[in-house]
């Protein structure tokens, strides 16, 4: 095991659609479609897509849970399961099917206390793949402390590497408190409301990204520009942008976590700062071609990963 994905807010994502969302009458839907949902389930899917295994840590309680649990197995991910208070969560997405307009409803989760809080801070490190890569992706569960991701980075082996792909207090607590993560993805609304200004262009996302590593933030930060593509600069005075390929949109739904996948499995396989970031986006634009909680296609990021190469900034 080289990757293993920290999901600790799932949720059984379900994805469906009707003519017109509109309230008063009832909405007639069509069959849904179900999915562990989730940032890091959703990164471990994308890899497993994608021809690799990534194990998943992930948080389940109840009923919802263990039907989340038989879902991970009937898409091939390897699960280690920690308990959670109560049950797990549900998120519903409707889509309009006449105007593509997506609707999505995310329930919280239960709250954690702090003995179980302390018991997840020893589990994650005792399975945590040697040399390997901790992703740490999605929203944090209530009652986790907002440091939650300094203090993970402190407690795996040194030689274990962390990316970070999250948003909110806990983003801005990691800014705030630099904690030396090895990998630190936002989205350019994050960036920006980090940075206290407007970054209209890769250069100004590039400069922000390569401040952030200065500060000792993270040896690697990664900012989305939405359709423009990604923004990568490093501790080595790397900066580079790679470009999302011209496709439509159906959802936006796990482009995110799809860009993550590619961009951890390369890094896992050996793969440099340039085809990392290229595969990343190539899979977050094959992403968004997709369907509600459908996840990137393989063949779709192979014939879109051409278009996506990554140049220096």
């Amino acid at each position: 095991m080289q990757i293993l994905t920290v999901t600790l807010n799932p949720a059984l994502d379900i994805g469906t659609t009707v003519p017109l969302v509109e309230p008063g009458p009832k909405l007639r839907c069509s069959a849904p479609r179900v999915d562990p949902g989730g940032g890091g389930l959703n990164v471990a899917r994308a890899v497993g897509l994608l021809g690799g295994q990534a194990t998943a840590f992930v948080a389940l309680g109840g009923p919802t849970g263990d039907r989340l649990l038989k879902l991970l197995a009937d898409h091939g991910v390897p699960t280690l399961a920690f308990p959670a208070p109560g049950d797990t969560r549900e998120s519903l997405t409707v889509t309009e099917t006449g105007t593509g307009r997506q609707y999505r409803f995310v329930l919280p989760g239960t709250a954690w206390d702090a003995a179980r809080v302390a018991r997840v801070e020893q589990a994650i490190p005792a399975v945590a793949p040697p040399g390997g890569w901790v992703v740490l992706s999605g929203s944090q569960a209530p009652g986790l402390p907002e440091d939650f991701a300094a203090r993970l980075r402190r407690a795996l082996p040194a030689a274990t590497r962390l990316l970070a792909d999250t948003s909110g207090a806990p983003l801005r607590r990691l800014v705030a408190e630099p904690a030396g993560l090895d990998v630190l993805r936002m989205d350019d609304a994050e960036a920006e409301d980090l940075a206290r200004r407007p970054l209209p262009d890769r250069a100004a996302s590039a400069a922000f990204a390569a401040d952030l590593v200065a500060r000792g933030v993270a040896n690697c930060v990664i900012l989305a520009r939405g359709a423009e593509g990604s923004v990568l600069a490093d501790r080595d005075g790397t900066r580079l942008f790679a470009p999302a390929a011209p496709v439509p949109v159906v959802s936006k739904v796990g482009a995110g976590d799809s860009f993550v996948a590619g961009y951890v499995l390369t890094r896992a396989r050996g793969g440099d700062q340039a085809d990392a970031l290229s595969t990343g986006v190539a899979a977050a634009s094959a992403a968004v071609m997709t369907k509600g909680t459908e996840l990137c296609r393989p063949d779709d990021v192979a014939r879109l990963r051409p278009l996506c190469q990554a140049k220096a900034i």
